[in-house]
């Protein structure tokens, strides 16, 4: 397969978008693109700078100065605000619900949409995210929605965080997932849906590999 593709992964917060699309990426050589890392990133530093979640005027000031970038090394991915590395601050429970919360304002799309589509510019990428095939990157070759149900998720992303904290609560991550899904699917600006092309993965009693897999065998099915 010479041609670079842009292919998209989108779906629900602990569908698995990110394990697939890191897999996905690394077996096709392609690069793999959190863009939901941005959107983390450019939440932490409106924390750390103490603009609030509503201040169009503070995040559009914030977003017109913001540099973020992210570096793939070792098979690993690293996300930089300014100097700073911040790859396992913008995981937190508390960093994914702001995220979430100021995505759905106009200022923060608009300074991070070109960001994201400067990434993929050349092809030979796997976007991640909530909006990638329905907005970042509408003439994508191949879109995916991947999902699971809430229950699945929710366990999925207790065995992630407990790695780091051991005082996490279960019925917490649960309720936050439930949380997020509403403001993720009710805003008013790109709010998370499947594309209208896009092949829905229901990844509930599915293993990383066999979703990888499968989507292989879709686009190879056409391009061979």
């Amino acid at each position: 397969m010479a041609e670079k593709l842009v292919i998209t992964i989108d779906g629900p917060a602990g569908a698995g978008k990110s394990t697939v699309s890191k897999a996905l990426a690394a077996k096709l050589c392609y690069i793999y693109l959190d863009t939901g890392a941005f959107y983390r990133a450019f939440a932490y530093k409106a924390k750390k700078e103490g603009i609030l979640q509503d201040d169009d005027e503070g995040l559009s000031r914030m977003g017109g100065n913001i540099s973020i970038r992210m570096l793939h090394k070792d098979g690993r991915l690293s996300v930089f605000v300014g100097g700073e590395e911040v790859t396992d601050k913008i995981r937190t429970q508390e960093i994914s619900l702001l995220a979430s919360t100021i995505s759905a304002r106009p200022c923060v799309r608009q300074a991070l949409l070109s960001l994201q589509r400067e990434a993929g510019a050349k092809g030979g990428i796997v976007a991640e995210g909530r909006d990638m095939g329905t907005v970042v990157f509408p003439g994508a070759d191949y879109k995916f929605y991947l999902d699971a149900t809430v229950a699945e998720r929710a366990k999925r992303r207790y065995r992630e965080v407990l790695v780091c904290n051991d005082k996490i609560d279960y019925e917490q991550i649960e309720k936050d997932i439930v949380v997020r899904d509403k403001q993720d699917k009710e805003r008013a600006i790109a709010p998370l849906k499947p594309a209208e092309t896009a092949v829905i993965i229901d990844s509930t009693d599915m293993t990383v590999d066999e979703v990888v897999d499968k989507i292989i065998e879709l686009i190879f099915r056409q391009n061979p």
